[in-house]
């Protein structure tokens, strides 16, 4: 399986819609991610099969300085076992750096720690979150 990543790639709502879905769990949304993203992005990653089908996506925010988030990390079932997630997180960073970013952090959920930390490179440290 070829895969294609694109930092700022073009956004396909009704794609993104149904990998999101797939990925999260949740019945297709009407989201629109594309004017989501470029109003509250610093960037984000597209990885696309060699038909052009959306197979990955991850979305990166940032606080505007050196200082960027990943977000939405999601791999469609069919691509999954093959790199795809780590690579967009590699894409994610170089994107981040690019941009003049520092630090890119992450939350997930304990079961993903595997991925983010071995597959990834993140290492661990101390943080806060509060339940809203």
């Amino acid at each position: 399986m070829t895969i294609t990543y694109e930092w700022r790639g073009d956004v396909d709502n009704p794609a993104l819609n149904e990998l999101h879905a797939e990925g999260f769990g949740h019945p297709v949304g009407r989201t629109d991610w594309e004017a989501r993203l470029r109003r509250h992005s610093l960037g984000w990653v597209c990885a696309r099969d060699e038909q052009g089908r959306l197979v990955g996506f991850v979305n990166v925010a940032w606080d505007g300085g050196a200082h960027a988030f990943v977000l939405d990390t999601v791999v469609a079932r069919a691509a999954r076992s093959n790199g795809v997630g780590a690579a967009l997180i590699r894409a994610a960073a170089e994107g981040s750096r690019g941009a003049g970013c520092a630090w890119l952090h992450v939350d997930f959920e304990e079961h993903l720690r595997p991925f983010y930390f071995d597959a990834c490179g993140f290492r661990e440290t101390a943080a806060g979150l509060i339940a809203l």
